[in-house]
């Protein structure tokens, strides 16, 4: 019997060159548009105040709100927010699908293979050490403030998926690689436990209360970085849907196929890492969006070819982020969750679903 935790993410899905019927790939997709138009019109509404829907409407159309009030609060606050949810959805719902993909594995995804925990070791290092004074999460890397921050966090994720990478080589237990992702994540947290037992007592309290996770953070200035990152991580993504197809029938196939196995995952780390980076380095450490989103995305959509699930996953993902991010805020009072909290009582259940049909569908390929 195969083991569950080792199974390709595909197992129960359609093959990639069997797509389902465009009729369900369009209703779906016409579906997830609304949703996420939905979603953030309810994002940019409500918060600890709410702000009237035909005043948001007016802000979001360029024209002032008859409370300027209002305007500040919609077009200051909560459009980054906003802004920020929706790209690190997209980007954290691609970089789950490709590691997914890439490992064979089903529970593969930046938190818990350790490229989040690398992402903010990068940013520890940055703040923690190299940081200065108050400015915290302002300072960066040799003077390149938000940019040195997001540069080191990809490396910092860069660095553990290509020694996981590395390991692939001789591991061919997709469970003992998953462990293995997981026990690298616990060694590089603990380094920044180290490091922030000797920092300054202020910077290491801001990366604390960074590490719960928010999308309240960033500012328009900052989306100027974040948006063209997580672009250039989605387009190095679309280089790869050809390959990561061909890897769901293995690698042998893969080879066959023509297809350079070392330039694939060389690329889809490259992106991954971007894409985690980035998100870690502006929203902290997110678990759970990258898990469960291409799980949602396969069944939604019936398939598991990546011409489908890449731009479903970013669609999805951002409607998910939106919807913790409300969530996070409770809507008409002050009251204010950490991000990592929310996403954990949304993605808990779902991952529990996912072993719960996977483990029925290795019982009913054993009969």
């Amino acid at each position: 019997m195969t083991a569950v935790l080792g199974a390709s993410p595909a197992a129960t899905e359609s093959a990639p060159d069997s797509p389902p019927g465009t009729g369900r790939v369009s209703l779906v997709f016409t579906a997830l548009i609304v949703g996420l138009a939905a979603a953030t019109i309810l994002s940019v509404t409500l918060g600890s105040v709410t702000v009237p829907l035909g005043e948001t409407l007016r802000v979001l159309f360029g024209q002032e709100a008859s409370d300027p009030r209002w305007s500040m609060v919609v077009r200051d606050l909560r459009l980054p927010r906003t802004i920020t949810a929706i790209a690190v959805g997209a980007a954290l719902g691609i970089a789950g699908l490709q590691m997914q993909t890439l490992f064979r594995n089903a529970l593969a995804d930046p938190f818990i293979l350790g490229a989040s925990s690398g992402a903010s070791l990068g940013v520890a290092i940055v703040v923690v050490i190299g940081g200065g004074g108050a400015s915290g999460f302002t300072a960066g890397l040799a003077g390149l403030g938000r940019a040195g921050v997001v540069l080191a966090a990809a490396l910092g994720a860069a660095a553990v998926l290509l020694l996981i990478v590395l390991l692939s080589r001789w591991v061919r237990s997709a469970v003992t690689l998953l462990l293995i992702g997981v026990m690298l994540g616990s060694a590089t947290t603990a380094v920044v436990s180290v490091l922030l037992v000797y920092s300054d007592p202020q910077r290491s309290q801001q990366f604390l209360v960074w590490g719960l996770g928010s999308f309240t953070a960033t500012t328009w200035s900052d989306l100027k970085l974040l948006v063209p990152v997580v672009l250039g991580g989605i387009a190095v993504a679309l280089l790869t849907v050809r390959a990561l197809n061909a890897l769901l029938l293995g690698e042998g196939y893969a080879r066959s196929m023509g297809i350079d196995i070392r330039v694939v995952r060389l690329t889809t780390v490259v992106s991954a890492a971007l894409l985690a980076g980035a998100t870690t380095a502006f929203c902290g450490p997110i678990g759970f969006l990258g898990l469960i989103v291409p799980h949602l995305a396969r069944m939604a959509f019936g398939t598991s070819d990546h011409r489908i699930l890449l731009p479903g996953v970013a669609l999805l993902g951002a409607v998910l982020a939106l919807v913790c991010g409300i969530m996070s805020q409770m809507p008409g009072t002050d009251t204010v969750f950490p991000l990592n909290a929310v996403t954990a009582i949304i993605g808990a259940p779902v991952v529990i679903a996912v072993l719960i049909r996977s483990r029925r569908g290795a019982l009913g390929a054993a009969l």
